[in-house]
């Protein structure tokens, strides 16, 4: 099948590479020249395990071509995908102006009758949007919700082995509907993952996906807090929790808050859903606001320990929002490293992968230093803090921590 992507980014390249990986010829289409340029060379503007091996992979082998010419790039394909960014807007909803303007693209540039896949995360109601726009182009356009559910980290492997895959098709649109089966059978042929619904509710299924997800974080959180209080252990009270069926392990670890691109705009914008349509979603709601709360918790126990933080080193192993990405966007990290520095402290810090977007970040900012390796950051430093849990981090070297470190606070 042939296949346009259009942004190609995280979701983008992820959906590109992978469905040429499955033998699809595909094009990922963006405007911005230089990432397709950079693309073209194999260098890749994310960071996400096995994703550069495939891509690389599939364009000696032709099946995936990039272009700056979205225009021509959807013409005679049978498939389009987008996945543009949808940000925050000041009021919490999400920005459509990138799916709008991809719209009227394709309505203008087609030459034949097309499935048109919403793949970026957008509020209820768009698909409808969306069709409103494409409604009078010359040829057939098919809209389809279709969210993607890929952590980052493990983004290759959701897609080609997927708990499901949400396909929001309009009530009797056959055609579209059998053009996103066939495309995903591939990746079901184990079991049927596809899990078809009207728009509405695929829009809406993504939203509260990441808002349960976030809110047992948030949960954990706030009954870690208690557990200090009180003596109890968190982590015996999450195995002892998570050992019940019917509620799991998953999303129960206590932490310095959530991050990345998905789970502080999706909570906020199902919040928006709600009033925009009367409806208070209050768990939603203290989801968000013990986030944001818990985000400085870390700095909160330095000041505790160390008193005033003017002159002090902190040191910060983990600057990504998570394991296996260099995403640092809503970081817990970035909390902390702003609250110290506020506070006239100075900050050492460290990561395997997402030091470059730091350093990038901070640029020009006095008193902050983002070293190459672990140990430099601790030397002299009153304090290690450990916020992202990389594998290197989990089993340090305290022998060398205590020879290096001013004080022995971690």
């Amino acid at each position: 099948m042939k296949i346009c992507v259009v942004g190609s980014g995280y979701v983008g390249l992820v959906t590109g590479g992978c469905f040429s990986e499955i033998g699809n010829h595909v094009v990922c289409a963006d405007l911005a020249k230089e990432k397709i340029d950079n693309l073209n060379k194999g260098i890749l503007p994310i960071y996400e395990p096995g994703l550069e091996e495939m891509v690389k992979r599939n364009a000696e082998k032709k099946r995936l071509t990039f272009s700056s010419n979205p225009k021509e790039a959807v013409k005679g394909v049978d498939v389009i995908f987008v996945a543009v960014g949808t940000p925050s807007r000041s009021d919490g909803g999400a920005h459509l102006g990138y799916v709008d303007s991809v719209a009227q693209m394709v309505a203008e540039n087609i030459t034949k009758e097309v499935v048109l896949v919403l793949k970026s995360t957008v509020p209820v109601k768009t698909n409808s949007r969306i069709r409103n726009i494409v409604k009078d182009a010359k040829f057939k356009v098919h809209v389809v919700s279709n969210p993607e559910f890929l952590k980052e980290g493990e983004a290759v492997a959701d897609f080609m082995r997927p708990d499901r895959i949400v396909v929001g098709v309009v009530d009797g649109d056959q055609y579209a509907q059998d053009i996103m089966q066939r495309l995903y059978h591939p990746v079901s042929l184990k079991s049927e993952k596809i899990v078809l619904m009207n728009p509405e509710s695929a829009e809406l299924t993504k939203y509260v996906a990441n808002t349960m997800l976030a809110m047992r974080i948030s949960f954990m959180n706030e009954v870690s807090t208690l557990c200090e209080k009180v003596g109890a252990d968190v982590h015996s009270v999450r195995h002892g929790v998570g050992s019940d069926a019917r509620i799991g392990t998953r999303f129960l670890y206590a932490g310095p808050g959530y991050g990345g691109s998905c789970f502080p705009k999706d909570v906020t914008a199902l919040v928006h859903t709600g009033r925009d349509n009367d409806v208070e979603i209050d768990l939603a709601v203290a989801t968000d606001r013990v986030n944001q709360r818990q985000k400085g918790v870390l700095v909160r126990k330095l000041r505790k320990k160390l008193g005033d933080l003017r002159g002090k080193k902190i040191c910060i192993w983990g600057i990504a929002f998570k394991p296996k990405t260099d995403d640092i966007r809503e970081s817990p990290s970035l909390a902390l490293i702003d609250a110290v520095l506020a506070d006239g402290g100075i900050i050492a810090a460290h990561d395997p992968i997402a030091a470059d977007n730091a350093r990038n970040l901070y640029e020009g900012k006095s008193n902050i230093s983002i070293v190459d390796d672990e140990y430099e950051a601790a030397k002299d430093a009153d304090a290690v803090v450990l916020v992202t849990e990389w594998r290197p981090y989990q089993s340090p070297d305290f022998e060398k921590l205590k020879e290096i470190m001013k004080q022995h606070f971690i």
